[in-house]
């Protein structure tokens, strides 16, 4: 059984109506699932997120799963007095996703301290095979 780790509700509606007019709009970012320990985002493989090859760019992949990280990072602070900040990440490309596809990222915490969290962002195409693995690391500061 999992430990709820949001400090505030979550709304996945109000997830997506503030991505509006980002970098997650262009790039076809939904937010669409969550539980008591994790967050999910989807993203298109299409003509914005592909390579000339016609696969998911891995830079695509890192911007979702840095989108997705970065919101679970700062849903689990006290957005009154404090902000989650990207400090690294890392990405390991698996298999490629063909254009014409989704893709569906899953982030979970590592380790959620005081100043400092790292989740793991799993990325699946739309037959559950990984495609993408990353680590993130969030600084947690002061407004």
């Amino acid at each position: 059984m999992s430990t709820k780790i949001w400090h505030s509700d979550i709304q996945l509606s109000i997830l997506n109506d503030i991505s509006r007019n980002t970098c997650s709009t262009h790039m076809g970012i939904e937010f669409t699932d969550f539980g008591d320990d994790y967050l999910v985002a989807t993203m298109p493989v299409n003509e914005k997120t592909v390579q000339p090859m016609r696969i998911l760019h891995g830079g695509a992949s890192v911007v979702l799963a840095e989108t997705v990280g970065s919101v679970a990072a700062t849903l689990c602070v006290d957005m009154n007095t404090k902000t989650a900040v990207g400090v690294s990440i890392n990405a390991s490309h698996l298999r490629p996703a063909r254009e014409g596809s989704m893709v569906t990222a899953t982030c979970t915490p590592i380790r959620l301290g005081r100043t400092l969290h790292v989740w793991e962002i799993k990325i699946r195409d739309e037959k559950d095979r990984m495609t993408c693995i990353c680590r993130l690391t969030m600084a947690v500061v002061d407004l």
